[in-house]
């Protein structure tokens, strides 16, 4: 999966590789992707988080002792956009203002993938996490 995907392109393309010591079958995999939003500084930072996106590729995969396999999947994904986004988006003008009073107070959106899969014999099920950049 590259680094940085376009924001504008709606859609996320990537591998899911699985690795194991013992042989394995995955029924399915559960991707996620989350918005992390924070503002503000010190005592009064708020946080929350938001679901952009969630899929399911449901396809049975034989994963052999000591090897990889590879599942392509693609997600298709909408970005959430504050007043703020949209006023800086559409107003020439009040775009500087815009982006100015975010960084007066601490906007800042990180986005990661997660990653699950369903396993046959497992109690807990394998997951992974990656932090993507969008721009």
């Amino acid at each position: 999966m590259p680094e940085t995907i376009p924001s504008d392109s709606g859609v996320i393309r990537g591998k899911v590789r699985f690795t194991s010591m013992n042989e394995q079958t995955v029924t399915a995999i559960s991707l996620r992707l989350i918005e992390k939003y924070s503002r503000g500084r010190k005592k009064k930072k708020l946080t929350d988080e938001y679901l952009l996106s969630a899929h399911e590729v449901n396809k049975i995969v034989e994963v052999p002792k000591d090897e990889s396999i590879e599942v392509d999947f693609e997600m298709s994904f909408d970005l959430l956009k504050s007043r703020m986004d949209q006023i800086q988006e559409k107003n020439f003008i009040l775009k500087g203002i815009v982006s100015a009073a975010k960084k007066l107070k601490s906007v800042k959106s990180e986005y990661r993938l997660e990653v699950e899969a369903d396993v046959v014999g497992t109690a807990l099920n394998p997951f992974d996490k990656k932090i993507i950049q969008l721009d």
